[in-house]
Protein backbone atom coordinates (compact mmCIF):
# COMPACT_ATOMS: atom_id res chain seq x y z
CA UNK A 1 0.00 0.00 0.00
CA UNK A 2 3.04 2.44 0.25
CA UNK A 3 2.60 3.72 -3.82
CA UNK A 4 -0.97 4.95 -2.79
CA UNK A 5 -1.28 8.61 -3.38
CA UNK A 6 -3.27 10.81 -0.80
CA UNK A 7 -5.51 13.92 -2.69
CA UNK A 8 -5.00 16.40 -0.65
CA UNK A 9 -7.25 19.36 -1.79
CA UNK A 10 -6.20 22.83 -1.05
CA UNK A 11 -8.30 25.21 1.38
CA UNK A 12 -11.83 26.96 0.20
CA UNK A 13 -9.65 29.81 1.05
CA UNK A 14 -7.30 29.28 -1.24
CA UNK A 15 -6.90 32.33 -3.40
CA UNK A 16 -7.25 31.98 -7.54
CA UNK A 17 -3.29 32.51 -7.52
CA UNK A 18 -2.50 29.39 -5.00
CA UNK A 19 -4.91 27.46 -7.36
CA UNK A 20 -3.12 28.17 -10.35
CA UNK A 21 0.33 27.57 -8.83
CA UNK A 22 -1.10 23.96 -7.94
CA UNK A 23 -2.20 22.89 -11.12
CA UNK A 24 0.97 24.14 -12.64
CA UNK A 25 2.71 22.16 -10.09
CA UNK A 26 1.14 19.41 -10.83
CA UNK A 27 1.55 19.32 -14.47
CA UNK A 28 5.33 20.47 -14.28
CA UNK A 29 6.60 18.11 -12.02
CA UNK A 30 4.51 15.46 -10.35
CA UNK A 31 2.77 13.57 -13.14
CA UNK A 32 5.35 12.93 -15.73
CA UNK A 33 9.22 13.49 -16.97
CA UNK A 34 10.13 16.34 -19.38
CA UNK A 35 11.46 14.13 -21.82
CA UNK A 36 8.13 13.08 -22.47
CA UNK A 37 5.94 14.08 -25.04
CA UNK A 38 2.54 13.70 -22.97
CA UNK A 39 4.44 16.46 -20.19
CA UNK A 40 4.87 19.04 -23.29
CA UNK A 41 1.33 18.39 -24.51
CA UNK A 42 -0.18 18.90 -20.55
CA UNK A 43 2.18 21.58 -19.67
CA UNK A 44 1.79 23.19 -23.50
CA UNK A 45 -2.38 23.09 -22.81
CA UNK A 46 -2.20 24.51 -19.08
CA UNK A 47 -0.37 27.45 -20.22
CA UNK A 48 -2.61 27.76 -22.81
CA UNK A 49 -5.86 27.90 -21.26
CA UNK A 50 -3.87 30.78 -18.99
CA UNK A 51 -2.76 32.83 -21.52
CA UNK A 52 -5.73 32.78 -23.81
CA UNK A 53 -7.74 33.42 -20.70
CA UNK A 54 -5.71 36.76 -19.83
CA UNK A 55 -4.75 35.54 -16.25
CA UNK A 56 -2.31 37.05 -14.29
CA UNK A 57 0.76 34.37 -13.36
CA UNK A 58 3.01 35.53 -10.81
CA UNK A 59 6.76 34.94 -11.19
CA UNK A 60 7.04 32.31 -8.57
CA UNK A 61 4.55 30.23 -10.29
CA UNK A 62 6.47 30.53 -13.83
CA UNK A 63 9.30 30.09 -12.31
CA UNK A 64 8.45 25.53 -12.10
CA UNK A 65 9.97 26.36 -16.08
CA UNK A 66 13.30 27.81 -15.36
CA UNK A 67 15.03 24.66 -16.04
CA UNK A 68 12.95 23.05 -18.89
CA UNK A 69 13.35 26.91 -20.41
CA UNK A 70 17.03 27.37 -19.88
CA UNK A 71 17.51 24.35 -22.72
CA UNK A 72 14.63 24.37 -24.91
CA UNK A 73 16.89 25.48 -27.78
CA UNK A 74 18.37 22.13 -27.65
CA UNK A 75 15.36 20.02 -26.56
CA UNK A 76 13.74 21.81 -29.61
CA UNK A 77 17.15 20.47 -32.04
CA UNK A 78 16.86 17.27 -30.73
CA UNK A 79 12.62 17.01 -30.58
CA UNK A 80 11.76 18.89 -33.55
CA UNK A 81 9.13 17.08 -34.11
CA UNK A 82 6.96 18.02 -31.42
CA UNK A 83 7.94 21.78 -32.43
CA UNK A 84 4.40 22.95 -32.18
CA UNK A 85 4.77 22.07 -28.20
CA UNK A 86 8.08 24.03 -27.99
CA UNK A 87 7.08 27.13 -29.67
CA UNK A 88 3.69 26.79 -27.59
CA UNK A 89 5.26 26.91 -24.19
CA UNK A 90 7.96 29.62 -24.89
CA UNK A 91 5.63 31.59 -26.56
CA UNK A 92 2.97 31.25 -23.52
CA UNK A 93 5.60 31.70 -20.55
CA UNK A 94 6.76 35.13 -22.34
CA UNK A 95 3.50 36.47 -23.07
CA UNK A 96 2.61 35.52 -19.43
CA UNK A 97 5.58 37.45 -17.91
CA UNK A 98 8.50 35.19 -17.57
CA UNK A 99 12.09 36.02 -18.84
CA UNK A 100 13.71 33.05 -17.11
CA UNK A 101 16.87 35.35 -16.98
CA UNK A 102 16.73 35.88 -21.04
CA UNK A 103 16.18 39.41 -22.10
CA UNK A 104 14.20 39.65 -24.91
CA UNK A 105 13.12 36.19 -24.94
CA UNK A 106 13.70 33.41 -26.65
CA UNK A 107 10.33 32.35 -28.77
CA UNK A 108 11.07 34.54 -31.53
CA UNK A 109 14.04 32.96 -32.44
CA UNK A 110 12.58 29.20 -31.60
CA UNK A 111 9.75 30.25 -33.92
CA UNK A 112 12.77 32.03 -36.95
CA UNK A 113 14.38 28.32 -36.04
CA UNK A 114 11.68 26.36 -36.95
CA UNK A 115 10.62 28.52 -39.87
CA UNK A 116 13.90 28.15 -41.67
CA UNK A 117 14.10 24.22 -41.45
CA UNK A 118 10.62 24.25 -43.02
CA UNK A 119 9.15 22.22 -40.05
CA UNK A 120 5.32 22.71 -40.94
CA UNK A 121 6.45 20.87 -44.61
CA UNK A 122 6.25 17.95 -42.38
CA UNK A 123 2.72 17.88 -41.39
CA UNK A 124 0.19 16.00 -42.85
CA UNK A 125 -2.77 17.76 -41.33
CA UNK A 126 -4.29 21.20 -42.16
CA UNK A 127 -5.32 21.60 -38.69
CA UNK A 128 -1.77 21.31 -37.54
CA UNK A 129 -0.54 23.64 -40.40
CA UNK A 130 -3.01 25.96 -38.79
CA UNK A 131 -1.84 25.68 -35.41
CA UNK A 132 1.78 26.40 -36.59
CA UNK A 133 0.71 29.02 -38.63
CA UNK A 134 -1.41 30.94 -35.29
CA UNK A 135 1.82 30.10 -33.35
CA UNK A 136 4.56 31.88 -35.53
CA UNK A 137 2.01 34.66 -36.16
CA UNK A 138 2.39 35.36 -33.00
CA UNK A 139 5.88 36.53 -33.59
CA UNK A 140 5.20 38.11 -36.94
CA UNK A 141 6.99 35.12 -38.67
CA UNK A 142 5.18 33.82 -42.27
CA UNK A 143 5.18 30.36 -43.11
CA UNK A 144 5.49 29.12 -46.57
CA UNK A 145 4.16 25.92 -48.04
CA UNK A 146 0.86 26.80 -46.91
CA UNK A 147 -1.50 28.11 -50.27
CA UNK A 148 -4.95 27.27 -49.41
CA UNK A 149 -5.22 26.68 -46.24
CA UNK A 150 -7.99 28.80 -44.87
CA UNK A 151 -10.10 27.43 -48.51
CA UNK A 152 -9.85 23.82 -47.05
CA UNK A 153 -10.42 24.72 -43.45
CA UNK A 154 -13.89 26.76 -44.00
CA UNK A 155 -14.67 23.44 -47.06
CA UNK A 156 -14.19 21.11 -43.97
CA UNK A 157 -16.30 23.21 -41.50
CA UNK A 158 -18.94 23.84 -44.27
CA UNK A 159 -19.06 20.34 -44.67
CA UNK A 160 -22.05 19.76 -42.04
CA UNK A 161 -23.33 16.21 -42.99
CA UNK A 162 -19.79 15.33 -41.35
CA UNK A 163 -21.30 16.55 -38.31
CA UNK A 164 -24.70 14.95 -38.07
CA UNK A 165 -23.20 11.18 -37.03
CA UNK A 166 -21.25 10.81 -34.03
CA UNK A 167 -17.17 11.58 -35.16
CA UNK A 168 -15.00 12.75 -32.36
CA UNK A 169 -12.03 13.16 -34.33
CA UNK A 170 -13.21 15.47 -37.33
CA UNK A 171 -15.15 17.15 -33.95
CA UNK A 172 -12.36 18.12 -32.05
CA UNK A 173 -10.70 19.65 -35.39
CA UNK A 174 -13.81 21.87 -35.75
CA UNK A 175 -13.55 23.10 -32.56
CA UNK A 176 -9.81 23.31 -32.39
CA UNK A 177 -9.78 25.14 -36.10
CA UNK A 178 -12.07 27.34 -34.85
CA UNK A 179 -9.48 28.26 -31.49
CA UNK A 180 -6.64 28.69 -34.04
CA UNK A 181 -8.54 30.85 -37.10
CA UNK A 182 -10.32 33.09 -33.82
CA UNK A 183 -6.98 33.41 -31.95
CA UNK A 184 -8.72 32.14 -29.00
CA UNK A 185 -11.43 34.79 -28.70
CA UNK A 186 -8.98 37.58 -29.65
CA UNK A 187 -10.69 37.71 -33.46
CA UNK A 188 -13.38 37.19 -35.56
CA UNK A 189 -12.98 33.90 -37.07
CA UNK A 190 -14.99 34.37 -40.32
CA UNK A 191 -16.98 31.31 -40.34
CA UNK A 192 -20.54 30.77 -42.22
CA UNK A 193 -23.36 30.34 -40.69
CA UNK A 194 -22.90 26.44 -42.46
CA UNK A 195 -20.11 26.19 -39.73
CA UNK A 196 -22.46 27.26 -37.43
CA UNK A 197 -24.62 24.47 -38.03
CA UNK A 198 -21.78 22.22 -37.92
CA UNK A 199 -20.96 22.99 -33.92
CA UNK A 200 -25.25 22.68 -33.51
CA UNK A 201 -24.78 18.87 -34.74
CA UNK A 202 -21.68 18.17 -32.49
CA UNK A 203 -23.14 20.42 -29.64
CA UNK A 204 -26.67 18.11 -29.72
CA UNK A 205 -24.54 14.58 -30.12
CA UNK A 206 -22.23 15.41 -27.06
CA UNK A 207 -24.93 16.93 -25.23
CA UNK A 208 -26.71 13.27 -25.81
CA UNK A 209 -23.39 11.55 -24.97
CA UNK A 210 -22.86 13.31 -22.33
CA UNK A 211 -19.20 14.52 -23.60
CA UNK A 212 -19.04 17.43 -21.11
CA UNK A 213 -15.35 17.88 -22.55
CA UNK A 214 -16.64 18.01 -25.82
CA UNK A 215 -19.28 20.35 -25.36
CA UNK A 216 -17.29 22.66 -23.34
CA UNK A 217 -15.18 22.83 -26.30
CA UNK A 218 -18.43 23.80 -28.56
CA UNK A 219 -19.58 26.22 -26.31
CA UNK A 220 -16.28 28.09 -26.27
CA UNK A 221 -16.17 27.91 -30.06
CA UNK A 222 -19.74 29.12 -30.56
CA UNK A 223 -18.41 32.08 -28.24
CA UNK A 224 -15.38 32.93 -30.41
CA UNK A 225 -17.95 32.99 -33.41
CA UNK A 226 -20.16 35.42 -32.08
CA UNK A 227 -22.76 32.55 -32.04
CA UNK A 228 -25.66 32.29 -29.33
CA UNK A 229 -24.68 29.32 -26.82
CA UNK A 230 -27.75 27.00 -25.98
CA UNK A 231 -28.09 27.81 -22.01
CA UNK A 232 -28.66 24.09 -21.65
CA UNK A 233 -25.36 23.46 -22.94
CA UNK A 234 -23.48 25.84 -20.67
CA UNK A 235 -25.62 24.42 -17.95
Amino acid sequence: MSNIIQFKPLSPKATPMQRIQSVLELVAQSRRRTEDVFWLKENAEALNVLESSGQDVTSDALSLYDEFYDTIEQKLQFFPQYYRFFLSIALDLESLGFTGGFAGGKAADLTHWCAAQQLVEGELSDLQRAEARRLAQRVDVQLTGLDGLDQRLHHFMNTSATFALPNKKAAYELTHIIFYLSEYGRRDPGVSDQAIKSLHFVGILSMLEQNADLLAEVCIALRFCGATVPADWVA
